[in-house]
């Protein structure tokens, strides 16, 4: 207990300071409330309690904490989740509605402070459950003693204390508290480590959690210091959410996948989680492999493209194709405009000018479609749209909404900014038609 009072004294908390408690009815969030109130007993302590609608237990468990903190002068406030997504209790859903009534609370109390009952044994089973199915070198510390999150900091004092100190107390101090009947069966995970992995560490050292808090409080300090590194270089590499790549692959392998993981995270946010070790092994492979363009699906079926020297994430998911009818003036979807001009103001590719009576009108402006083909002016025979997009090196992306102008028979009669056709007329041959490709705000042709 004195690392624990030691450690509480750390954190100067005055008597101004309204506390909140995460608390279940457990013997260790009971014992964290009891600890609390006493060593705190001029603070305001609020008692946030979630009614996880999963065992029957928790009605009663819910009345008997109501009944505990009036009686002691505690602040109750109760979440019950009333329904899961396809009426499934999943830990990750839970969570997340869990920590929104947590936000809600800290907002309402203007607290600074929300103590979970993490004990030391939850640590290293954490730890070792990373360890076998792989994380991150952050996620490898397990659990923090204090953790950000937006306003507020998550205080976890019991991470000193093993699982037998916590119950020998409430036995002691007769702290009231039930059993979830679920922490003991082998159908978790979690319960395997605690039943059969734990206790041989324990034969080994009593102490072991210790140990464990040791490690991740290392790692922790490694991860700052290459963290200050990766500040360094991130916004030089990322821009406007694109990974420029060859700036990335100039730095040390161990900052590229710094880099990386601090990408994905930005994206995911809580659910990052659900990146693991093969995810990351695959992007770096991705990213250093010859092939210009390639694409992979990740988590929440999320894809991540790799295209020249850029990797981006699709954010859309999908692209809108488009057809429209041409007649003076069209604004296109990526923001440039096809304008019908008097005169012809250059020979660019950014202009073209037909002969009406060589194609059939009316002009059409659409995106690409299979097997479209352009018969380049000047060279024999045709081209593939998606070949000329590969050596003009166009990004994936921008290729599903690039512009064609095609006639009424669908043929292909420009590209605009890229290549013109063989029915263009604006070096040689008499035309009527002239067409101006440029962005509005900004006209590329000068």
């Amino acid at each position: 207990m004195t690392e624990v009072y030691k450690f509480l004294k750390s954190l100067y908390i005055n008597e101004q300071e309204p506390l909140v408690i995460a608390v279940s009815y457990g013997p260790d969030s009971m014992f964290l409330l009891d600890l609390l109130k006493k060593m705190y007993n001029a603070n305001k302590i609020i008692c946030a309690h979630v009614h996880h609608n999963h065992r029957k237990e928790s009605d009663e468990e819910a009345r008997l904490l109501k009944e505990y903190c009036d009686k002691n002068n505690i602040i109750f406030e109760f979440m019950k989740i009333d329904s899961y997504t396809n009426g499934r209790f999943t830990e990750e859903e839970a969570r997340k509605k869990r920590y929104e009534f947590f936000d809600k609370l800290m907002t309402k109390y203007n607290s600074k402070y929300l103590f979970t009952a993490h004990h030391g044994d939850d640590l290293v089973e954490t730890i070792l459950m990373k360890i076998t199915r792989g994380s991150s070198f952050k996620g490898y510390s397990g659990i923090k003693l204090i953790s950000n999150r937006k306003n507020y900091e998550i205080i976890r004092p019991l991470l000193y204390l093993t699982k037998d100190d916590i119950n020998v107390y409430c036995d002691e101090n007769k702290v009231p508290y039930a059993i979830d009947t679920s922490n003991l069966e082998d159908e978790y995970k979690r319960n395997r480590y605690r039943k059969y992995i734990l206790p041989r560490l324990k034969e080994e050292n009593k102490d072991v959690h210790l140990k464990f808090l040791n490690f991740s409080q290392k790692i922790q300090s490694y991860e700052k210091y290459v963290n200050d590194v990766v500040n360094k270089y991130y916004n030089k590499v990322v821009v406007n959410d694109v990974v420029i790549i060859n700036k990335l692959l100039g730095l040390d392998d161990l900052i590229i996948e710094k880099i990386i993981e601090r990408y994905l995270f930005n994206f995911y946010g809580d659910n990052i989680y659900k990146i693991t070790d093969v995810h990351r092994n695959t992007i770096i492979k991705m990213l250093k492999e010859n092939k210009s363009n390639k694409e992979i699906v990740l988590p929440n079926k999320i894809k991540l493209v790799k295209s020249y020297n850029k990797l981006y994430f699709d954010k859309e998911n999908n692209y809108n194709s488009y057809c429209y009818s041409f007649t003076d003036r069209l604004k296109l979807p990526n923001g440039y405009v096809i304008e019908k001009i008097d005169e012809l103001e250059n020979t660019s590719n950014y202009v073209s000018a037909f002969n009406s009576k060589e194609i059939a009108l009316p002009i059409r402006v659409r995106t690409k479609e299979n097997g479209d083909k352009i018969e380049i002016l000047g060279l024999d025979g045709n081209k593939k749209i998606k070949d000329v997009f590969i050596d003009e090196k166009i990004d994936v992306k921008n290729r599903q909404s690039y512009p064609v102008v095609v006639d009424k028979n669908d043929r292909v009669l420009w590209l605009p900014g890229l290549k013109k056709s063989k029915y263009d007329k604006s070096k040689i041959g008499k035309y009527d038609i002239i067409l101006k490709y440029y962005k509005e705000e900004h006209d590329d042709t000068k």
